[in-house]
Parts: C-alpha cells; sequence; structure tokens
C-alpha cells in the first residue's frame, strides 16, 4: 500500500469515528436554523449573490452554527464554506490544509427561498486535498446519508452498495448549467440521444446523490464542480462501488475551477459515457 493510500484510510477512519458527531451537529443545525426558517424566508431576508445564485439568511445562519460545532470536534482543522469562501475567495487556498472541513450549509437554497424542497445541508472532510468523508442530511426526511475512505457508504444506518444500471437505456441527468453553453449542450444531447434516456434532476446535490444510490437516475453529468456540492456525493458514489470522475477519466479534485464531472452508479456505462463524450466543444 502506498504512503498516500495509507494516509487516505488514516483519514477515512478519523471520519468514520466522527459520524455521529458530525450528523449531531447537523441535526442540531436543522432543528435550530433551517426549520424555523422554512418557508417564512421574506424578500428582506434573501439576496441574489451572483447571477441565478440566491442567498438567504438561513444560509449564513447555518453555516455559522456548522462552522461552530465541526470546529469543536477537530480544532485544528481549516473550514472552507460556501458562503464564507463568498466574502474570501483566499479560503479555497485551505483546502490542501492536513485537515479542512468543507461546508454547505444550505444546499437546495433556490428551492428553500421559495418555501419548497429539496434541500440539505452537506459536509466532508479532506486531507491534504482529498475528500475521506461526506455526510448529507435531509431536513425534512431526517435521511443520513455518509461515506467514508475505506469504510463504504451507508444511508440511515444501513450500508449501500451501487445499483445496476437501469436495463436497456440507463437514465442520466445533466445540470442545467450545461445549457448556458448552447453549442456544447448541443453537441451533450446528440451523443447519447437513442442509448440514455434523458431525465430531470433537481438543482440540490444533496437530494440527487442519495438518490441515485436508492432509485435513480443511473448517471449524472455536471458542468459546475464546485468542492461543497461534489465532495460529500462522489465520495457516496465511489464508496458504494460507482464512480465520480472527471471526463477525461481522471479522479474528481476539488478544484472547482475545472469544469465537467461525471458520477454513474455503474462503473461500466461511466466508462461507455465518457468515451461518447470526448472532445466535446469548449
Amino acid at each position: 500500500m502506498s504512503e498516500v493510500e495509507a494516509d487516505r484510510l488514516e483519514g477515512g477512519r478519523l471520519a468514520a469515528s466522527l459520524t455521529p458527531k458530525v450528523e449531531e451537529v447537523m441535526r442540531q443545525t436543522a432543528a435550530q436554523v433551517l426549520l424555523p426558517r422554512f418557508q417564512t424566508i421574506t424578500a428582506a431576508d434573501r439576496e441574489e449573490k451572483s447571477a441565478g445564485e440566491v442567498v438567504t439568511i438561513a444560509d449564513r445562519e447555518a453555516e455559522a452554527m456548522l462552522s461552530e460545532g465541526l470546529s469543536k470536534l477537530l480544532p485544528t482543522a481549516s473550514i472552507v464554506g460556501e458562503e464564507a469562501v463568498h466574502e474570501r475567495p483566499d479560503l479555497l487556498e485551505r483546502l490542501g490544509d492536513p485537515l479542512c472541513w468543507i461546508v454547505d450549509p444550505l444546499d437546495g437554497t433556490g428551492y428553500f427561498a421559495d418555501g419548497q424542497q429539496p434541500f440539505g445541508i452537506m459536509i466532508a472532510l479532506a486531507s491534504l486535498g482529498r475528500t475521506v468523508g461526506g455526510w448529507i442530511f435531509d431536513p425534512i426526511a431526517e435521511r443520513r446519508s455518509w461515506a467514508a475512505a475505506g469504510a463504504g457508504c451507508w444511508i440511515d444506518g444501513r450500508q449501500i452498495g451501487v445499483r445496476q444500471a437501469a436495463a436497456g437505456r440507463p437514465a442520466i441527468g445533466i445540470s442545467s448549467l450545461w445549457q448556458r453553453r448552447p453549442e456544447r449542450y448541443a453537441a451533450v444531447l446528440s451523443r447519447l440521444q437513442g442509448r440514455f434516456r434523458l431525465v430531470d434532476i433537481p438543482r440540490c446535490a444533496a437530494a440527487l446523490y442519495p438518490a441515485m444510490l436508492i432509485e435513480g437516475p443511473d448517471l449524472a453529468l455536471f458542468e459546475r464542480t464546485l468542492p461543497w456540492d461534489h465532495a460529500p456525493g462522489a465520495l457516496l458514489i465511489e464508496e458504494a462501488g460507482g464512480r465520480a470522475a472527471r471526463l477525461d477519466g481522471g479522479p474528481y479534485d476539488l478544484d472547482g475551477s475545472r469544469a465537467g464531472l461525471l458520477v454513474a452508479t455503474d462503473p461500466v456505462v461511466w466508462e461507455e459515457v465518457a468515451a461518447l463524450l470526448q472532445d466535446l466543444p469548449r
């Protein structure tokens, strides 16, 4: 075993041991911040932080509470939160630290701000730039999903393995951001047509990743790859036996400036789709 792999597994053991405490921090934050704010958000409680991106008072309050709770679990770990990075982009440099919490306090903010579902909390633990732990909490269903390097994937206390891809034409969801680049999106559709069923997916990774392991879709294609959106879920998929990787076959990393991520519950189908999507227009 290489030193890198040994370090990854050590980080996974740490993440697994922290799971009950991480889940409690998430539950408390949902109960004290998110659920009381759900369906009560007013115009004064929300703002557009960038084109098409909404932030609410609940995002900021939840991130503060999560950060405080996580810092008590690992005082030496850095914390990279979505809202904090919006104010201080230099925090992204901490993703390569020996230990780093990655926090999405409210994934699915657009739905939440409109009083709708789905939404959830997403947390990852990284060690030297590699994800070693991932946790997703659905406050409405109280569904707990987690994975740790070398420890498998678990949903509501039950270890989860990947599903077989649907017979015939597997279902694939394509994130809405692909549609903002019409030529590239058209090329994707032309290559998948007749081979795969295109299905709608929520703009909420906290809902999508567990759903892929439980009921589908079989694949998901993302354009934007911000670490707080994908680090927890990509680890869930891989620890369950699926594959989450860049279109060129490189492993998913925490570099959110890189575009393109293909996730599949069946590694064989991942290879098939990745081969179809080579040399897309830029």
